[in-house]
C-alpha cells in the first residue's frame, strides 16, 4: 500500500459535484413552517455609554413579535475564551452598558418576515454619550490614550506584562558581536474571510423545551458549550445540526450569531432564522486584524544568524474574540523555523475601538511567516548569499533548542526544502542536498 497515496495527486473533493449542480443544502436553505426573522440593531458610534434602548416604537410595530435586549441574555458574557481558561471576560452578548465599536450588537428585532424586522430595527431609539474612540494601535500605545479597557489599559496583559514574552540567550550582547545588523518592519492590514454563505442560523424550540440549533458554524461543539454558558441550559437540551459551513476559514469559530437566534426562538415559542447580509457580514463580522511585526538581526558574515529581536503589534479591535490565544501562537512562532541562539520576542495584543479581530487560516501563524521569510530574503540579499543557502545554513536541527525553550523533535524544513528544489530543478550546493533534520550542528 503507497503510503499517504494521496499526497501529489489530484483527489476530487467529497462535495464537490452536490456543490457544482447546486445540490448542496446550506442552512439558509433550512426552513420551518411559522419560522420569524431576526434582525439585529447596532451601534452607530465607535466608543460611548449606552444609557438608554426604547424599543416601544419597534415592539408596536406591525407583523414584531418581540424585541431581545441584553435583559434576556442569562449569562451576558460572549464566553469563548473563558472555556479555555483564558480571562478575564470583556464582551456582552448584547450590549448594556457601554458600546466599544461600530457595529456592536444592542438588541435584535424579531418579526413575521425580514423586511418587517428590518424596518422595525429602525424604530429603535438609542441614547448614546459618544466618547473619543482609539482607532489604531499607536493610538492606543500613546502616552495619554484613554484606556478603554476594564482592567486600565490598552493591551491584554501576559502574566503582568503587556505583551507575551519569549527569550533565550542575550540578544543585547549577540547583536554588539554581529558582524551586521539587519532590520525590517512588515505589515498586514486587516482583511475579511468573505464566505459563500453569510453567517446564518435557525433555531427551531421543541415541544420537550429543547432547542434545534441549525448552524454553520465551523466548530459545532464549541459553539455547543458556549451556547450552554451563554443561555444557561443544560448540554442535553441543545441539539446542534452542522452540515455545510459555506465558507468559514476562521471567521465561523465565532459564536455571535446562535445564542441570540436561540433567545428569540425560546421568549417566542416559534422558530428563528438570523441571515446576515453580505454588508452585515463584511461590516460586523471579525476580521483579522492588523499585525506590524519589527526585526532586528545579527548576522555573522557567513550567513549565521546568532541575534533576533522582534517587537510585534496586532490590533484585536473592541474585544479579546480569540486574538490573546492566537497572539501567543504568534509569538511562539515570530523566530521561525530557525536555529538562533539568542532571541527575544515582545508580541503585543493591543484593543482599539474597532470591530473584533478572530481567528483565520492558521492566525498569528501566518503573519509571522510572512513577515519571518521576507526578512531572510532581505539578509541573503545584504549579505550577497543565495536565499536557499541562507535557509539551509540555519534551518533548525532535531536535538537543537528552539526560542521557547523546547528541543526540535519534529523539524523537516530541510527535508521539504530539497523536495522543492528538486521539483522547480534549483541547483543547489553538495552540501545542501546531503543535510538532513537529524544533523545536529552546534552554532
Amino acid at each position: 500500500m503507497k503510503q499517504l497515496g494521496i499526497v501529489g495527486e489530484s483527489v476530487k473533493r467529497r462535495d464537490g459535484i452536490a456543490h457544482v449542480t447546486g445540490q448542496t443544502r446550506y442552512v439558509d436553505d433550512v426552513s420551518y413552517p411559522g419560522m420569524l426573522w431576526l434582525k439585529m440593531v447596532r451601534s452607530p458610534v465607535h466608543r460611548g455609554i449606552l444609557h438608554k434602548v426604547d424599543t416601544s416604537k419597534a415592539e408596536a410595530y406591525p407583523g414584531v413579535h418581540t424585541v431581545v435586549t441584553a435583559r434576556d441574555v442569562p449569562n451576558n458574557w460572549y464566553t469563548i475564551l473563558a472555556l479555555i481558561g483564558v480571562g478575564p471576560n470583556d464582551e456582552p452578548v448584547l450590549a448594556d452598558v457601554e458600546v466599544m465599536w461600530r457595529g456592536e450588537p444592542i438588541c435584535a428585532v424579531v418579526a413575521e418576515t425580514e423586511q418587517i424586522a428590518l424596518e422595525a430595527a429602525q424604530l429603535v431609539e438609542l441614547e448614546i454619550e459618544e466618547l473619543t474612540p482609539v482607532m489604531t494601535v499607536d493610538q492606543a500605545l500613546a502616552q495619554g490614550a484613554p484606556a478603554i479597557k476594564k482592567w486600565g489599559n490598552n493591551t491584554f496583559m501576559y502574566e503582568g506584562k503587556p505583551y507575551r514574552q519569549v527569550y533565550i540567550g542575550d540578544v543585547d550582547a549577540a547583536l554588539a558581536q554581529a558582524d551586521h545588523i539587519i532590520e525590517g518592519t512588515y505589515q498586514l492590514n486587516p482583511y475579511d474571510h468573505v464566505p459563500v454563505e453569510t453567517q446564518t442560523c435557525v433555531v427551531n424550540p421543541e415541544p420537550d423545551g429543547r432547542i434545534t440549533v441549525h448552524s454553520n458554524t465551523q466548530a459545532l461543539y464549541f459553539t455547543k458549550d458556549n451556547m450552554g454558558i451563554i443561555l444557561q441550559m443544560p448540554d442535553y437540551k441543545i441539539r446542534l445540526v452542522g452540515g455545510t459551513v459555506g465558507g468559514g476559514f476562521g471567521g465561523k469559530v465565532d459564536v455571535v450569531i446562535e445564542p441570540v437566534t436561540a433567545i428569540a426562538a425560546m421568549k417566542t415559542g416559534r422558530p428563528v432564522k438570523w441571515r446576515w447580509t453580505r454588508s452585515e457580514e463584511f461590516r460586523n463580522s471579525s476580521t483579522v486584524g492588523m499585525y506590524r511585526m519589527t526585526y532586528t538581526d545579527g548576522v555573522m558574515n557567513d550567513g549565521r544568524i546568532i541575534a533576533r529581536k522582534v517587537m510585534s503589534y496586532h490590533d484585536a479591535g473592541a474585544y479579546h474574540r480569540h486574538s490573546p490565544y492566537g497572539v501567543q501562537k504568534h509569538a511562539f512562532n515570530l523566530a521561525g523555523p530557525y536555529n538562533i541562539p539568542n532571541v527575544y520576542i515582545a508580541a503585543h495584543c493591543v484593543y482599539t475601538n474597532r470591530q473584533p479581530s478572530s481567528a483565520l487560516r492558521g492566525f498569528g501563524v501566518t503573519p509571522a511567516s510572512f513577515a519571518i521569510e521576507v526578512q531572510m530574503d532581505k539578509i541573503a540579499r545584504v549579505l550577497g548569499m543565495d536565499p536557499w543557502q541562507i535557509r539551509f545554513l540555519n534551518a533548525y536541527r532535531n536535538g537543537q533548542m528552539k526560542a521557547v525553550r523546547k528541543e526540535v523533535e519534529d523539524a523537516t524544513l530541510i527535508e521539504t526544502m530539497q523536495a522543492a528544489a528538486k521539483m522547480v530543478g534549483q541547483e543547489l550546493p553538495g552540501w545542501c542536498w546531503n543535510a538532513s533534520s537529524d544533523e545536529r550542528q552546534g552554532k
